[in-house]
């Protein structure tokens, strides 16, 4: 039960292992690019080139979906990703119970946006669980973990990779602990809960009072997608990637340039930029941008 490419690898390697997967279960075809086409999920095409039949309910609560998935008569379920809440009765159906990889190291950052938050937080490092589910959002306990560290150049694009990698095998070792009894899964502890809010399109706006590397965080949780992004002599502009300065010493309002290179101030220190996106147009190195866009020291961003 996946959605995303994130999931993909969970499946793939499922498979890899000889699992008999009965059904892949994903979110329905949605509108994507210019002509709106219904395209099916990452996950939904990657079971059609397997073989496997794909069911796309656009809600589980009905008791027809629920007598359909239980009729399936499954060991397990996989959820990774799926979008969807499992009532009570999905969540029993299966013998040994539903198994969730989630992108953290819980219970810091349950909920819909690990990978963002635990960047934009300055966490050091993060990782993957495997957890039985429970009813409770990302409650469950944890079947097995793998941590990893977030190196200061991580974006949320390049530590979703690597996490979306290492799930799958994390996965497959968990399953089998589980079936052989060899594990008993370990209840998450009462401290340390946070929580890990859907990204709105407010929190891409940056801001600039707070210090450079807080900035610079933000900047990264938010990279490649949506992107952070602040406005620039009237134009909104995203910004991808950015260096640190954080001994720059100034005394210009946070959002000020402080040169012709797009140097920022920020609340303490300054950031310098070096991927810039202009509206409408591809992600280019600063010194592209700045040559079809200059921007005098003094502008203020914001």
């Amino acid at each position: 039960m996946g959605t995303p490419a994130f999931a993909v690898p969970t499946l793939q390697a499922l498979i890899a292992a000889g699992h008999e997967v009965a059904a892949v279960y994903s979110q329905p075809p949605r509108p994507a690019n210019r002509g709106h086409r219904l395209t099916p999920s990452p996950v939904h095409l990657a079971a059609e080139a397997a073989g496997i039949p794909v069911r796309t309910p656009r809600s589980l609560k009905g008791s027809a979906e629920q007598e359909d998935f239980a009729a399936l008569g499954l060991d397990a379920a996989v959820v990774v990703a799926y979008g969807l809440i499992l009532p009570a009765p999905v969540l029993w159906a299966p013998r040994l119970g539903c198994f969730n990889l989630h992108a953290s190291l819980l219970p810091r950052w349950r909920g819909a946006a690990p990978i963002q938050r635990a960047i934009w937080a300055g966490d050091e490092e993060t990782g993957v669980a495997v957890m039985a589910m429970s009813e409770g959002l990302d409650e469950g306990p944890i079947v097995l973990e793998e941590r990893v560290e977030i190196g200061p150049d991580d974006t949320a694009g390049s530590l979703h990779d690597r996490l979306s990698a290492l799930g799958g095998p994390l996965m497959v070792d968990g399953l089998a602990l589980v079936a052989s009894g060899r594990v008993v899964p370990r209840p998450q502890p009462a401290e340390g809960v946070t929580y890990a809010k859907k990204i709105a399109k407010d929190d891409a706006r940056i801001d600039f009072a707070a210090p450079a590397e807080a900035v610079d965080c933000q900047i990264r949780a938010l990279a490649p997608s949506p992107g952070a992004f602040t406005e620039i002599l009237g134009e909104r502009c995203k910004i991808l990637k950015a260096e640190v300065l954080p001994e720059t010493g100034h005394d210009a309002a946070p959002g000020t340039t402080l040169d012709e290179r797009l140097t920022i101030a920020c609340g303490v220190g300054a950031i310098r930029p070096l991927v810039v996106q202009r509206a409408g147009k591809g992600p280019v190195p600063v010194g592209d941008f700045l040559r079809g866009f200059a921007v005098p020291a003094g502008t203020r961003a914001g």
